[in-house]
């Protein structure tokens, strides 16, 4: 093959029939051409235009499979080759495959190796080290192993051999741990023992205290950290999770030594490193904020790393209350001045201990955003509302008494906090009424949430302003009004003009449509005239689509129009990979059909396949199927799944909530097996709850254990009792169904 010319035979692939991420791949010879030009930085682009098409975010397509072979020849040729490497190791790595038959990506770029493994003695170390990486995930192992073998022996350059060595045990993990058994001495490069600790912690074997010493005595180690390998991006981290990951109490004794160790060195950066490791361990483990709080508060040893602590302990939550004194002289400090460093303590302890942070930002508000966005926090049903202060109350008051000069975040955030707080916020009514001309939104929720239980002359007031800002033309001013009246028709008045086309929202329309019932019967012809058009698959379209389903349905009392909706949003959705939170909306709808919504059975049904739809689901099929008909093991197992994927943990709370309220005298959807794997998740150390929003996830971990374990007492309590009522009535009628003597 000739090298001089990688691109022979470019223009004869039909690239169009080919798709990546942005659709076909008609521009993928163009950016091919360009990764061989001399122009560095048209270069640089191509390469990272192919990075967003055929490895978008991890995931490989088919013309990925078509594209290796250039990128394999471009490579050889010496065009960017340790970077070009680096981008065909990425798609022989990636097993999140779309579009392509599995694994049809990774054998494309083994396909390659021979123009690849003459690399591994390259002039240039990056490119040795990229080589040895991307052609061990090619696994291709009667080729390369004995390649990297060979290679592992003559090379010296200490971050070549890292990745020699990880790829042999990539390839032979038995090899590999041979090989690093002989690595671990202190004589070895720094990057070289690592790589070494490494392959030990992936061959299972016993963790050691030479082990513990020698992790010690690489820190700090984030200059040893390798970009070619994002889940070992903090070694000490990557160490930790390791272990924590085999489960057991002596392997998480052993992670949290190191945690420990780091959190009291002497070192700054040591002591930063730590830090990244205690995150990592209290994100996987339930075990470890209270393990890890001492070595927490020994880290915190001037403001610089009170502040680099503080997030930490925030997303803790209450569980940090030990701790809380290390963070109130900071969160205190300069009330009556912008200072981020308190700010950023104060927000931590409105997480820990809100009722000893309350006044420190009833002092500073208007100068703590992040601390009043910790105390806010999600305007939903299911959030915390922050615990009532008077001196907070007086504050917010004060500051919403200057509507102009609040700024960013501050009105949705103070509404919030008014809104948790009801009727111990009627004070606030005349400071609210003002405010609603400015920020109409926020401002109407809270008084309605504030008005609602007050006395008739405040009740009044807010009606009075609530009615003078819905007349021009604000749809939440229109459904606070109604909130407290029960008088529909300025409501009325709104959702014409807005589902006649001059809404910016025609999903919150639908659903301020929907709260109105059968007295909002005259909307039903705009709700049809708002549908979209039945070919369209924009996410946002089925969702409000889904919208307007309920909304039809809870204004003319006829199920029928709600049930065609949803099916054809369930049909859109079914061909959308990105569709499956709207399956999810229209799920949850169709339950609330109940019966009536029998007919989308078979479109629920054909939706179990994904585990994040799995819980709205269930939950759909529990309100419209016959009891009779529900396999309910089944269902639970499909819901369990859910969870231990952590596709969706709430919602597969809620579906087994719900299938355990059906069940019947004597009878349990859980066998043993179902049992065990509910008792994991209740009471293993393992978070379940491992992404979402950063600052919430151990919360939500948190939450999601605590009903389990409820599940768990439910469960097991009915299991009993089908065990009681069998036994009781072989005894009753023994064997040959005859009353025993």
């Amino acid at each position: 093959m000739d090298l001089v010319h990688p691109l022979d035979g470019l223009d004869v692939v039909p690239w169009a029939s080919s798709s990546h991420a942005y659709g076909d791949a008609t521009d993928l010879p163009e950016l091919l051409r360009a990764l061989t030009r001399t122009d560095p930085e048209a270069a640089g682009r191509a390469l990272s235009d192919l990075y967003g098409s055929v490895l978008h975010q991890g995931t490989v397509y088919a013309a990925s499979a078509v594209a290796a072979p250039f990128l394999a020849r471009i490579a050889a040729a010496g065009h960017r080759t340790a970077e070009v490497l680096g981008l065909l190791g990425g798609m022989a790595e990636s097993e999140d495959e779309y579009g392509v038959a599995r694994g049809a990506v990774r054998t494309a770029v083994a396909g390659q190796v021979p123009l690849l493994l003459p690399l591994l003695a390259d002039a240039d170390p990056d490119v040795r080290r990229t080589a040895a990486w991307a052609v061990s995930h090619t696994r291709v192992t009667g080729t390369v192993l004995p390649a990297l073998c060979a290679r592992w022996e003559e090379e010296s350059a200490p971050a070549v051999r890292s990745e020699l060595l990880a790829g042999i045990a990539r390839l032979d993990l038995g090899r590999g741990a041979a090989e690093a058994a002989g690595v671990l001495d202190p004589s070895q490069p720094a990057g070289v023992r690592l790589a070494a600790v490494h392959v030990h912690l992936d061959a299972g074997l016993p963790w050691t205290g030479a082990l513990h010493d020698t992790v010690l005595s690489l820190l700090p180690a984030d200059s040893l950290r390798s970009d070619l390998d994002d889940e070992r991006g903090e070694p000490l981290a990557a160490v930790v999770e390791a272990l924590l990951r085999r489960g057991g109490e002596k392997a998480r004794g052993a992670a949290f030594a190191l945690v420990d160790a780091a959190l009291r060195d002497d070192r700054a950066e040591v002591r930063e490193e730590g830090l990244w490791a205690a995150e990592c361990a209290c994100a996987v483990s339930r075990a470890a904020p209270h393990r890890l709080l001492e070595g927490l508060r020994a880290a915190a040893v001037d403001e610089t790393s009170v502040v680099a602590v503080a997030p930490l302990l925030g997303r803790l939550g209450p569980a940090a209350a030990p701790v809380a004194d290390v963070l109130a002289p900071l969160a205190g400090r300069n009330p009556d001045q912008e200072d981020d460093q308190a700010d950023r303590a104060l927000a931590a302890l409105v997480r820990i201990a809100p009722d000893r942070a309350a006044p420190l930002l009833a002092a500073g508000l208007g100068r703590r955003p992040r601390a009043l966005g910790a105390a806010a926090g999600p305007w939903h049903a299911e959030s915390a509302d922050f615990p009532y202060d008077s001196g907070l109350l007086d504050a917010v008051r004060s500051l919403l008494s200057r509507p102009t000069e609040l700024c960013r975040d501050e009105p949705a955030r103070l509404m919030r906090l008014l809104a948790g707080w009801g009727a111990d916020a009627v004070a606030a009514l005349p400071e609210l009424c003002a405010a609603l001309p400015y920020f109409p939104g926020s401002a109407s929720r809270a008084l309605a949430a504030v008005a609602a239980e007050s006395a008739p002359g405040g009740r009044a007031t807010a009606v009075a302003a609530l009615a003078e800002v819905a007349a021009t033309a604000v749809l939440p001013s229109a459904k606070a009004l109604y909130d407290l009246t029960g008088d529909p028709v300025p409501l009325l008045r709104r959702l014409e003009q807005e589902l006649g086309g001059a809404g910016a929202d025609m999903g919150d329309a639908a659903r301020a449509a929907a709260a109105l019932g059968r007295r909002g019967a005259a909307l039903e012809p705009l709700l049809r005239g708002a549908l979209s058009d039945p070919e369209e698959t924009l996410s946002s379209a089925l969702d409000t689509d889904t919208a307007l389903a309920e909304a039809l349905w809870r204004v003319t009392g006829d199920p029928a129009p709600a049930v065609a909706v949803l099916e054809s949003v369930l049909t859109r959705a079914a061909h959308g990979r990105w569709s499956r939170w709207s399956v999810i909306r229209a799920a949850r709808t169709a339950a609330l059909l109940g019966p009536a919504g029998r007919p989308l059975l078979p479109a629920l049904e054909a939706a179990l396949d994904d585990p994040t739809q799995v819980p709205a689901v269930v939950l759909a099929l529990i309100a419209v199927s016959e009891p009779t008909g529900l396999d309910r093991a089944a269902l639970a197992g499909a819901a369990l799944t859910s969870a231990e994927l952590d596709a969706d943990p709430t919602g597969a709370c809620e579906a087994l909530e719900a299938l355990e309220a059906l069940e019947a005298p004597g009878a349990t959807a859980l066998d043993d097996e179902l049992l065990r794997r509910l008792t994991a998740l209740a009471e293993g150390d393992a978070r379940v709850v491992r992404s979402g929003k950063e600052d919430l996830v151990i919360e939500q971990d948190e939450t999601f254990r605590h009903r389990t374990r409820a599940l768990l007492a439910a469960f097991t309590a009915t299991a009993a009792a089908t065990t009681v009522t069998a036994v009781t009535a072989v005894t009753t009628t023994g064997r040959r169904g005859a009353p025993s003597v």
